[in-house]
């Protein structure tokens, strides 16, 4: 078994949800992970004899849709109809979705009003160093490279349907969360799934061409933004850049077209850990930060300001309204403090 740790808690979900409608719940600005996660799951789920669909704070990303079909719909919270026609949940326990979180660190990493929505989940399927347990079944895997590879050996294990378009959404999250399979949370077992979904349709080419070689240009206008505003600092070890507010209307852009940005100020020979800030209009701002190797451990940097994620790569929203100037000199604070304890 490729997790037979953990194989059984998910048997255990299957228990509790049974007769249930399912809700798969991801995170605010969800990426590859998160809604391959949400497809796999559900797609599973229903071939299981589930009632399911996806929810989402902030809408599939462009070059995420190539993975959406009918039978997987994805809701924002406050679209969700608020029961399955009853011809169709003649044979269910409840009306009521049982909520199932995945790629989510805490309840909050969904935003507000799916927290409001769905206040205590049923289940969380994570791989992130930060997670904080919100619900009773919840299986974390901090050493895994994605949820999707999460769900890839579980779904083995359990000999669960993987479908090609299964196959496609969980290929698309493994390679997203890798950067390709080039981080350092990339391992042999990552290669060993990811083949075994390749052999059940999941295609390479196709992933590549979807997710990284359709940008638009509103998306490298923005680059070219982050680009002129990175600084070196830490003694050369950090770099950082701003997108400034009014950005986005600037360029014809979205928030979902920062993806991939920070990789830049990460990138430069010598840094150690990169980032980038994002400024928003209410004055708080947003911070995205990315290391080379784990020691850094960014995530605890990130943990200073209400933040979290994992050791390589970690994000926060910083809530307090203060100048950006002021912020990025707390977050060089922290940063030079967790450099100063690793050799």
């Amino acid at each position: 078994m490729y997790f037979p740790q953990h194989t059984p808690l998910f048997r255990a979900l299957l228990d509790a949800i049974a007769g249930h409608p399912i809700a798969i719940v991801g995170h605010a600005r969800p990426d590859g992970d998160c809604i391959g996660s949400q497809i796999a799951l559900a797609r599973v789920l229903r071939a299981l004899g589930h009632e399911v669909l996806c929810v989402n704070g902030d809408p599939v990303p462009r070059r995420l849709q190539y993975l959406l079909t009918p039978e997987t719909p994805f809701y924002r919270p406050t679209d969700i109809p608020p029961a399955f026609p009853q011809s169709e949940i003649s044979n269910l326990k409840s009306e009521i979705y049982s909520a199932i979180f995945v790629d989510c660190s805490d309840h909050d990493r969904a935003g507000a009003k799916v927290r409001h929505r769905f206040p205590a989940p049923i289940g969380s399927i994570d791989h992130h160093l930060s997670h904080a347990t919100f619900a009773p079944h919840t299986i974390v895997i901090p050493t895994a490279a994605a949820t999707c590879e999460i769900l890839t050996g579980i779904f083995l294990d359990l000999a669960l349907p993987i479908d090609p378009i299964t196959a496609k959404a969980l290929y698309a999250g493994i390679n997203t969360d890798t950067g390709q399979f080039r981080f350092g949370s990339t391992a042999p077992l990552t290669f060993k799934l990811a083949s075994e979904l390749v052999a059940r349709g999941a295609d390479p080419a196709e992933a590549g061409y979807e997710i990284y070689e359709r940008e638009s240009w509103g998306k490298l206008q923005l680059l070219q933004s982050f680009l002129g505003t990175l600084k070196l600092e830490c003694a050369n070890r950090a770099c950082i850049g701003i997108l400034p507010d009014g950005i986005f209307e600037k360029t014809n852009t979205t928030a979902e077209d920062t993806e991939g940005l920070v990789d830049y100020a990460r990138c430069i020979d010598g840094v150690e850990i990169g980032v980038l800030i994002e400024e928003r209009p209410d004055g708080t701002v947003k911070a995205s930060l990315r290391a080379k190797n784990p020691a850094m451990r960014v995530d605890l940097i990130a943990a200073q300001f209400g933040g979290g994620g994992h050791a390589c790569a970690a994000g926060l929203n910083y809530k307090k309204p203060i100048p950006t100037a002021e912020f990025r000199e707390k977050l060089i604070a922290a940063i030079t403090a967790q450099l100063a304890t690793i050799r």
